[in-house]
C-alpha cells in the first residue's frame, strides 16, 4: 500500500529567496535520492492555514520508514528548519486527489 508524507510549514519572514533556492537545489533532489516521490505542493495565499503544504509518496510504509529514518532525511529536515517555522508532518495512506 502506497503511503504519503504530508508536511506543512511557514517560511521565515525575510528568508523567502534563500528558502526557494534551498528547496529547488537541495531539498527536492535530496528527497528523491532517499526514495520519496514528490506528489504535490500547495501555497496558501489567503486565510489562516500553513503557508506551504507538500506531499511525498513511497510505495510502502516500510520504504517510507526507511527514508525518514535515514541520516540524509535528518540533515534535509534540519536544513529546512533554517528557513521555516511551524513544521508539521504525518504519514497517511495515499489516496487519489488532495489530502490533508
Amino acid at each position: 500500500m502506497a503511503v504519503k508524507l504530508l508536511m506543512t510549514w511557514d517560511i521565515r519572514p525575510g528568508r523567502e529567496q534563500e528558502y526557494f533556492e534551498f528547496v529547488v537545489r537541495e531539498f527536492m533532489p535530496g528527497i528523491q535520492r532517499i526514495g520519496l516521490k514528490p506528489s504535490e505542493a500547495w501555497v496558501t495565499t489567503y486565510g489562516d492555514q500553513p503557508q506551504i503544504m507538500t506531499g511525498m509518496l513511497a510505495e510502502s510504509s516500510e520504504e517510507m520508514q526507511h527514508a525518514i529514518d535515514s541520516e540524509e532525511w535528518e540533515a534535509l529536515r534540519d536544513q529546512l528548519l533554517e528557513y521555516v517555522v511551524n513544521l508539521e508532518s504525518k504519514v497517511i495512506e495515499a489516496k487519489g486527489g488532495f489530502q490533508m
